[in-house]
C-alpha cells in the first residue's frame, strides 16, 4: 500500500518544464532513489515533498493526506542535506536535540531521544564535541541523526554522501542502509550516483530532462534497461544497431557483421533496433570459437576486474572479465567474443 504519493506532479519556471507528470508511489519503509544526470529534476522533485518547491500542478499524498500545500514545518519530514547543514556553535548534542526543542518535547523526552539516535549512529562518544572537530563522516552522521531524532514521517537525502571521499562515501553507502533498515523510515533518496543508488535502494526512479523513464529494483534497472539512456548511464553497455529480418516468438536481428537472435515480442519485419550488451557477459574463447573475434585494442587493470575495449567487426566493443588467476589477452592479441543469446535487450 502506498504511503508517499505524487500524482501527475510538474513544476515549471516560466516557459522551463523542469519536471513534468511524474508519478510516484512509495510504500511505508521503502527506500527509494531518484537517480540522474545534474538538471534532470531529481532535486527539484525531493523539494516538492519536503514543501521548499511550490508544486506547479499534482498532489502529493503522505499516509492518506494531502500535503500538497502543506508548509515545510508540518509536513513532519526528516532532511538531510548535501552540506549537512550544521550549527557549527553547537555540540554534536545540542545540533541533534534542536529538531525536538522546536517540536517543545520535554527535556527528559530529548535527552532520551537523542542518547538514543547517537548511539544508532555510533557518535554516543563524540556528543560533546563541535562540528569542526569532526572528520566528514562523523558530520555526515550527525545530519542524519538530526534527521532521525524526530522520528519523521519520510526521511529525505539530497545527496548525503557527495562531500565525502570514495573509500568513506562507500562505508557510508552501507551504513546508511543498515540504520534506515533498523529504523524502517521511508527514504528517498535523490543522487547522481548509480552506484549508490543501486546498492542501497529498494527501487531506483531513473529521470531525464524532468520525466521518469523507468522504476524498478536495480537488479531489473540493470539487466533490463528499458531505454539507450538507462542502458549507458546505469553501467556500461555496448550498443549495437541492427535491423528485424524474420519476426515472431525469436525475432533474427542483422547486424550487419553478424546475425543474432533475440525475444521477438513487438518486433516487425524491417524495423530498426538498438541492443544492449553489458560488458561482463561477454567472454573470451579461443579466436573462430565465439560469435566473432575481435582484436584487443586496450585494456585496464581496475583491481576487481579488467576492462578491455576490442576492435570487431561491430565496431569497437567493451569487455570486462574478473581478475582471476589466468592472465586475460595481451593488448594486440587476436580473441575470440562469445556471450549467452539471453544477455541482449532490444532498447526501445
Amino acid at each position: 500500500m502506498s504511503f508517499l504519493t505524487l500524482a501527475d506532479v510538474s513544476k515549471v519556471y516560466g516557459s522551463a518544464t523542469v519536471v513534468s507528470h511524474l508519478s510516484l508511489s512509495v510504500a511505508k519503509g521503502e527506500f527509494v532513489s531518484l537517480l540522474g544526470p545534474s538538471g534532470c529534476g531529481k532535486t527539484t522533485t525531493l523539494q516538492m515533498i519536503a514543501g521548499f518547491t511550490e508544486v506547479s500542478s499534482g498532489r502529493i499524498q503522505l499516509d492518506g493526506r494531502d500535503i500538497t500545500d502543506t508548509p515545510p514545518n508540518s509536513r513532519g519530514l526528516g532532511i538531510v542535506f548535501q552540506s549537512y547543514a550544521l550549527f557549527p556553535h553547537m555540540t554534536v548534542f545540542d545540533n541533534v536535540s534542536f529538531g525536538l526543542e522546536m517540536r517543545r518535547v520535554s527535556r527528559e523526552e530529548r535527552q532520551q531521544r537523542v542518547k538514543r539516535t547517537l548511539a544508532l549512529v555510533h557518535l554516543e562518544e563524540l556528543s560533546h564535541r563541535y562540528p569542526r572537530e569532526l572528520s566528514g563522516g562523523q558530520r555526515q552522521r550527525v545530519a542524519l541523526a538530526r534527521a532521525l531524532v524526530i522520528e519523521p514521517a519520510v526521511l529525505l537525502l539530497d545527496e548525503p554522501l557527495s562531500n565525502l571521499d570514495a573509500k568513506l562515501r562507500e562505508e557510508m553507502q552501507f551504513e546508511l542502509r543498515q540504520i534506515q533498515r533498523k529504523v524502517g523510515t521511508t527514504t528517498i533518496m535523490v543522487t547522481h550516483d548509480q552506484t549508490e543508488a543501486m546498492s542501497i535502494s529498494d527501487r531506483v526512479v531513473v529521470m531525464q530532462a524532468g520525466c521518469v523513464t523507468q522504476i524498478d529494483a536495480p537488479f531489473k534497472l540493470y539487466e533490463q534497461p528499458q531505454s539507450r539512456f538507462i542502458s549507458t548511464f546505469v553501467g556500461k553497455a555496448n550498443l549495437l544497431a541492427g535491423r528485424v529480418g524474420s519476426a515472431g516468438a525469436r525475432a533474427s536481428i542483422d547486424l550487419g557483421a553478424l546475425q543474432v537472435e533475440v525475444d521477438g515480442k513487438g518486433l516487425a519485419p524491417g524495423a530498426e533496433v538498438m541492443l544492449s550488451l553489458r560488458p561482463e557477459k561477454i567472454s573470451f574463447v579461443p579466436a573462430g570459437q565465439g560469435q566473432l573475434d575481435g582484436v584487443v585494442a586496450a585494456r585496464f587493470f581496475l583491481g576487481s576486474q579488467w576492462l578491455y575495449h576490442l576492435s570487431t567487426p561491430l565496431g569497437t566493443l567493451q569487455v570486462a572479465c574478473p581478475n582471476g588467476d589466468v592472465l586475460p589477452p595481451e593488448e594486440q592479441s587476436r580473441t575470440g567474443l562469445a556471450w549467452d543469446a539471453a544477455s541482449l535487450r532490444v532498447l526501445s
